[in-house]
């Protein structure tokens, strides 16, 4: 988990959680359904236009009610950095659909994270 302290002026903006698996998991991923997860990174693409310092905070404890997807994946996945963007938009649909561009880029879930927008998917796997 990285050490960083975040501090944020406008904190509401766009951030993405890179992460690894260190082998495959078998992870419920609350009403989506259970999944197995092959081991590698992992990218996560949300937004937070009401406290982005606490969200990226609360990403990043281990003792949290499980409420969003990340919060399930979580618990088998380690979270290497932290990328962030303050905005007044959200921008985590546009930023994943570039990722998305890259040839490795990979769905591992439909859905993940992306049941308030038109996205596939919030989650991209990257092998």
């Amino acid at each position: 988990m990285p050490s960083k302290q975040y501090n944020y002026t406008m904190d509401k903006g766009t951030y993405i959680l890179t992460m690894k698996l260190d082998k495959p998991a078998d992870i419920t991923i609350g009403k989506l359904g259970r999944f197995t997860f092959p081991a590698g990174r992992y990218l996560y693409f949300g937004s937070a236009m009401n406290g982005l310092n606490a969200r990226i905070l609360r990403h990043l404890r281990s003792d949290k009610k499980l409420h969003w997807h990340i919060d399930y994946f979580l618990k088998k996945a380690t979270i290497v950095d932290v990328w962030y963007v303050e905005s007044g938009e959200r921008l985590e649909c546009d930023l994943c659909q570039e990722a998305m561009e890259f040839p490795e880029a990979h769905i591992p879930v439909k859905g993940f994270g992306s049941s308030d927008c038109k996205c596939e998917s919030h989650l991209l796997y990257f092998g």
